[in-house]
């Protein structure tokens, strides 16, 4: 009896023992295949030696592949570049570095080399030109009575294009006025239309914080910023502390939101009833990022409590965020602000 218990036992213990090589194999495989698709992928990526440029025009940012390992480029530098309309020149406004292709858009456009002194100075002609051309627009949309504001000019680096910048509040019917461009130029025309974000990145100006706009010297894309992410970080709702010098939202309220909205999943709504060790109460308001609240209790006041120290109900503090009315503190529509 006690020898086919035994016998039974040992093959019990067979049987997991075989189970567990058969699954350690199994594992040991995934983990092979796995680490030989990491490494391929390691393999594959591919880097590139990159410096970042800048249009003086338009302020726009572009990283180009420096296929001459020879030259030596330094900030400050105006090289000759490839671009989508020909060749171009820009300021470089970095050092070169090595990125991976995952930081970078492809295909890259090369840097050429730096700009002779020649080059230079045909480039610093066609500003003079330009602002001579600007002027001649001016004058002749005030003719058309066109209700546009034109802010700046450029030629192509070629001299086979004049682009016009300007700003309207709807679509303009410019074909008479293009005509007249072409005529007196002799070359093609080119009216592009940019947004009040925009305007403010060419014409550039002091920022409320005191610096230069952040648009000018590193934002090159606008993101979404929405009054909701204002109210979401306790600011007061009033254009004229939330608005930058474009009349649009100001882009750093963008900057820090992430770590509010993260934030903001462990804390109830304001006004939403909390209750403490205290007693059942209001929240008056959050310090998300800090991670207190002050609810107000009945016959105690208004007092402060940890995040830890209080519960609600989360699914209605959602609902509260969401719902929750955003009024101006001046009564102003806000929606302007949020037009991109």
């Amino acid at each position: 009896m006690n020898n086919n218990i035994e016998n039974l036992e040992n093959k019990d213990i067979e049987v997991k023992v075989e189970e567990f090589v058969e699954k350690k194999e199994e594992i040991v495989e995934i983990i092979e295949e796995n680490t030989e698709e990491i490494v391929e992928e390691v393999q594959e990526e591919k880097f590139y030696t990159v410096v970042g440029v800048i249009f003086e025009i338009t302020k726009k940012r572009y990283y180009f592949e420096v296929v001459n390992k020879d030259e030596v480029y330094k900030k400050g530098d105006k090289v000759l570049v490839d671009t989508v309309r020909g060749q171009e020149i820009g300021v470089i406004y970095n050092t070169p570095m090595v990125l991976s292709e995952k930081l970078l858009v492809l295909p890259l456009k090369p840097v050429l080399k730096k700009a002779s002194e020649e080059e230079i100075k045909k480039y610093e002609d066609l500003r003079k030109e330009a602002e001579k051309a600007q002027i001649i627009c001016k004058e002749k949309i005030v003719t058309h009575k066109l209700p546009m504001k034109l802010i700046n000019t450029e030629f192509t680096f070629d001299k086979t294009k004049l682009i016009f910048y300007f700003t309207a509040e709807g679509r303009i019917d410019f074909r008479d006025l293009v005509k007249d461009l072409a005529n007196i130029f002799k070359l093609r025309i080119e009216l592009r239309q940019i947004g009040v974000r925009d305007e403010a990145r060419i014409l550039g100006d002091i920022g409320v914080c005191g610096k230069e706009l952040c648009c000018r010297t590193f934002i090159n894309k606008f993101n979404s910023v929405s009054i909701k992410m204002a109210r979401d970080q306790g600011l007061v709702i009033n254009p004229s502390k939330i608005s930058g010098v474009c009349g649009r939202l100001l882009c750093c309220i963008n900057y820090e939101y992430q770590q509010y909205e993260e934030a903001l999943k462990s804390f109830p709504a304001v006004n939403q009833m909390v209750k403490t060790e205290k007693g059942e109460g209001k929240v008056i308001s959050i310090s998300p990022l800090n991670g207190f609240l002050y609810v107000d209790l009945p016959n105690i006041g208004i007092t402060k409590f940890d995040i830890e120290e209080v519960k609600f109900n989360r699914k209605e503090a959602k609902k509260l965020q969401n719902e929750s009315p955003i009024v101006s503190e001046d009564g102003s529509n806000l929606a302007l602000l949020e037009k991109e």
